[in-house]
């Protein structure tokens, strides 16, 4: 059975596809969730963050949450992520991300938590600011290194800081580098390769994908054939990781704002310039940008979640339907700060728990 979790405005909805028909729970009524993950080791653990509300636990793929509340000191979690390859006993090695920028680490489930290295004595950390609250700035998303284990981070807005290894310092973004990555992915078969999804490309025409084959260390424009500058969700096939999808928008209007919405998904395959596929997806205007995420068991197998509904393709990105869940009217005009801090989760879940 498929699992899926929606980071929605003010709950987070748990869908079970059951064959045709779908079973939804409706879970942290009240709260935003912004972002979830699952450990690869551990059946059935799961996380999400929440804006002002910490980060939530369960340990049974969804059904109950439970918060962590002690060793995080900011409430505004803005991304999560557990490490594929680093585990300590039970549990895989968990970081969190938050509003002002920092990284926490926790290598027994949640527990306990530490700070990863020192963000704010990098010399670009002065500079970092989030248009919408220019007062601040967030850790917008988390990506592992698969060949060294360590860390990519993309700062909102403002940098990619990397660590080496995993009790490594920080390594401050140079010019050159992603400045407002929205999405980073990386492939365990393309060791020292990173995708970059970002809105540079706004400001500089041709820089709206970046992509890096040394680690980080350089970075080269990836965007040709791409016709909407501004870049938001991004998504590897888990099986091939020459296929790639981006979800995009003219600009951060059009990505999020209802009443000015117009967003589009590209496919990329290879060597080739990206294609905008449209079969079997909503009209593009009205249609607010969309998270992206890959089947973790199905090659060739994504899912598109953006305010008219979830959509998946079955051969690669090329062509989409639609699943009928029961969709709430307040999910259509969502306002634009809940669609910006909007997630997707897919899990594989039977009688032996999520994968």
């Amino acid at each position: 059975m498929k699992r899926f979790l929606l980071c929605m405005p003010e709950e987070l909805v748990v869908a079970d596809d059951l064959g045709g028909a779908y079973r939804l729970q409706y879970m942290l009524r009240g709260m935003q969730p912004t972002c979830a993950a699952a450990d690869p080791f551990a059946s059935d653990r799961l996380y999400c963050g929440t804006d002002g509300q910490g980060l939530w636990v369960s340990d049974d793929g969804g059904d109950h949450w439970t918060s962590l509340q002690d060793g995080i000191p900011d409430g505004t979690i803005t991304s999560v992520f557990v490490s594929p390859s680093r585990r300590n006993g039970r549990f895989g090695v968990v970081y969190a991300g938050t509003e002002l920028s920092s990284v926490y680490v926790s290598e027994d489930g949640g527990s306990r938590w530490t700070e990863c290295g020192d963000i704010r004595s990098l010399s670009s950390y002065a500079k970092w600011s989030f248009p919408p609250k220019p007062e601040t700035h967030n850790v917008r998303t988390i990506a592992e290194d698969a060949a060294r284990g360590g860390l990519y981070v993309a700062i909102e807005a403002g940098a990619l800081i990397r660590m080496r290894d995993s009790g490594g310092e920080w390594i401050d973004t140079e010019p050159g580098h992603p400045l407002d990555a929205h999405a980073l992915i990386t492939h365990p078969k393309r060791p020292n390769r990173v995708h970059a999804a970002c809105s540079d490309g706004v400001a500089v025409p041709g820089r709206s994908v970046l992509a890096s084959l040394d680690g980080g260390n350089t970075w080269a424009p990836d965007s040709d054939g791409l016709e909407h500058r501004y870049l938001f969700g991004m998504a590897v096939d888990s099986h091939d990781p020459d296929i790639l999808l981006v979800s995009a928008s003219e600009d951060a209007r059009a990505a999020y704002d209802h009443s000015a919405a117009h967003s589009v998904i590209y496919r990329k395959q290879g060597s080739r310039p990206w294609r905008k596929v449209q079969r079997g997806l909503p009209p593009a205007q009205g249609t607010m940008v969309a998270n992206l995420a890959a089947d973790p068991a199905e090659p060739g197998v994504f899912y598109a979640l953006n305010n008219r509904g979830l959509y998946r393709s079955a051969d690669s990105g090329i062509t989409w339907n639609a699943m009928e869940l029961e969709w709430k009217e307040e999910y259509i005009r969502q306002q634009p700060h809940r669609r910006h801090r909007s997630a997707l989760l897919v899990l594989n879940k039977d009688s032996g728990g999520s994968r």
